[in-house]
């Protein structure tokens, strides 16, 4: 379990404690922060003294680096808010604990220190220590101080090492955290309710994707990780409420890649008495507030490329989409056949199964997803390709549906709620003949929520927001694995072994 460096750390946590030192302690109190520290004593550079000992102040953190120099010593700690420089000696710690403090603190533990503020003659502010304390003592070392943690795939697995080692990414979660509570805030000032539904579902709807099976031991049934919260909110909606919204975690069993983890964030929320083009405004309204909150320029880096929130959000329907970004002519987009054959002189695989919105669905990702780097609106999707919208009144084969990208990516999802319980049963009818046809994703029926409907949702449109993809963008990461604090990850080698083990 324990290595032979682990063991020598060990051993000196069993030195503290005969000393009657706890190496882990607990009521460790701190009066100020490394950030509070500095901002405060910054007058102590302009001093004559370059200190001012009538000032006292507790610090923790953790050893980030340490030098002895005989007699005394300087290491820099760090705590959530950066790093402060501390210095002690032999003479301001006594000479048997300062021996004792030489030999059993080291690196990646995390003191206490009491001290007053000085001005060392490099110039930089720091403490001068007459109280040191060890609050825990660290068994595992650290990675090596110049070359550090840089294997990404060990950045994931243990990311409370990453933070150790790396404080930008702190800085990244902070960010998503503001981004989360900013997007509550915008949604409660305009009056929405915030609600929690279920994440184990009877049957699995919401979204076309794959669902996560788990079985309920009580009840001796099956249930169904959340794909999508959009069936029980619109239940709500219903019920009686106008405007509701919900941030939590969906779940989808699918690959993984850049864009995608099987466990996600996403804000999904409905409005009663509105339509997808007051959606596509709040949402626009939304970035605005967004990019003010976290101080953030029009034109944002992202990569290689910028994106641009300096203009009205430009909206082009899903047919012109094709015909304009993606340079398929128009005549292709007449027929299957045309699509097809199309399709195979482009070197392209299609299924000729699918269904003449399917294939436009090709198309879009073929040849627009990737062109559209500023925040675009793609509006009035084939109806095929959305089993909870409600077709427009004078094309009942397109949906009253949008989706905006940005940098090549869907960040969100909206329509125009289909409220009519006859149309929403054939639909999944269809869904159903998908299914049974070999589609992994297809909608299941869900006669409860087709019940639902018969008591009359009110005209109402909804939408779903990627947090994880949101995050992406205004922190310019460029994989959802930076962005999710634990993400999913493929077994270890061993723990495979292991499993196997257990299992024989």
């Amino acid at each position: 379990m324990f290595d032979q460096y682990e063991q020598q750390r060990i051993e000196k946590a069993n030195a503290l404690k005969e000393l009657g030192k706890n190496p882990y302690r607990h009521n460790v109190k701190k009066d100020t922060n490394t950030a509070e520290f500095k901002r405060c004593y910054e007058y102590v550079s302009n001093t004559e003294e370059k200190r001012d000992e009538n000032k006292e102040n507790t610090v923790v953190g953790r050893i980030k680096f340490l030098r002895h120099m005989g007699k005394a010593a300087f290491a820099k700690i760090e705590d959530e808010n950066g790093t402060l420089q501390i210095y002690f000696s032999r003479d301001g710690l006594g000479v048997e604990w300062f021996k004792e403090v030489k030999k059993l603190v080291e690196v990646g533990d995390i003191i206490s220190v009491t001290g007053y503020p000085f001005v060392t003659k490099t110039g930089e502010l720091s403490l001068h220590v007459k109280v040191l304390e060890v609050a825990t003592k660290s068994i595992t070392p650290l990675p090596e101080k110049f070359h550090g943690l840089t294997d990404k795939e060990l950045r994931y697995r243990k990311r409370y090492l990453d933070m150790i080692m790396n404080p930008n990414v702190k800085e990244t979660f902070k960010i998503r955290s503001q981004i989360v509570s900013t997007i509550r805030h915008f949604f409660e000032e305009r009056s929405f309710l915030e609600v929690e539904t279920p994440m184990m579902h009877p049957i699995a709807g919401g979204a076309n994707a794959k669902p996560f099976v788990t079985h309920h031991n009580a009840l001796g049934i099956d249930r169904y990780l959340r794909i999508a919260p959009e069936l029980y909110l619109k239940r709500l909606v219903v019920g009686g409420f106008e405007a509701v919204f919900e941030i939590n975690r969906n779940f989808r069993n699918e690959g993984m890649d850049l864009t995608h983890n099987p466990e996600f964030t996403m804000i999904e929320f409905y409005w009663a008495y509105h339509t997808y083009h007051d959606l596509m405004e709040l949402t626009e309204d939304m970035f605005t507030v967004l990019l003010k909150k976290l101080n953030l320029p029009s034109k944002i880096p992202y990569g290689d490329i910028e994106i641009d929130f300096s203009e009205k959000f430009r909206k082009i329907s899903y047919k012109d989409s094709l015909i304009e970004i993606g340079n398929v002519p128009a005549e292709v987009l007449e027929n299957k056949e045309n699509i097809l054959a199309y399709l195979k002189e482009k070197g392209e695989e299609a299924n000729e199964a699918l269904s003449l919105g399917k294939l436009y669905e090709e198309l879009f990702d073929l040849y627009v997803e990737e062109k559209l780097i500023n925040p675009t609106f793609i509006i009035d999707y084939p109806i095929d390709i959305s089993p909870l919208a409600r077709r427009k009144d004078d094309n009942p084969e397109i949906a009253e549906r949008f989706e905006l990208f940005m940098a090549g990516r869907e960040i969100a999802n909206g329509f125009n709620e289909l409220n009519d319980p006859i149309d929403q049963y054939n639909r999944f009818a269809n869904q159903l003949a998908a299914k049974d046809a070999g589609d992994d994703e297809a909608h299941e029926m869900d006669e409860d929520y087709v019940r639902a409907l018969g008591y009359g949702l009110p005209p109402t449109a909804g939408q779903g927001l990627g947090i994880d993809r949101l995050t992406m963008l205004l922190t310019n990461e460029q994989s959802i694995r930076d962005v999710i604090l634990f993400p999913s990850m493929k077994p270890l080698r061993e723990e495979i072994e292991n499993n196997d083990k257990e299992e024989k």
